[in-house]
């Protein structure tokens, strides 16, 4: 169970780092952003398929993609929600 959660912790921790680095990146430029806030979610939920795919077990898989999903959208709403407080 431990190394479940360690990928889904992973996977979050790269999804935060990159919004980071996007929120900074473009921090003039906040449409840009948020249009690429969607590639982010998409990749995140591609990485967790395909960590799956390559481990060739469905046990949690949908579980997972609820979680890693759900997480990363969380991460990118709390991002939006700082660009549009910010201006």
């Amino acid at each position: 169970m431990k190394a479940k959660w360690a990928q889904i912790i992973i996977i979050w921790a790269l999804v935060a780092a990159e919004t980071l680095i996007l929120v900074i990146g473009f921090s003039d430029e906040s449409q840009n952003v948020e249009a690429s806030f969607g590639a982010v979610l998409a990749g995140s939920i591609a990485t967790v398929s395909l960590l799956q795919l390559f481990k060739n077990n469905a046990e949690g898989f949908v579980r997972k993609l609820v979680y890693v999903g759900g997480g990363s959208y969380l991460i990118l709403a709390v991002a939006t929600a700082y660009l549009f407080l910010k201006g």
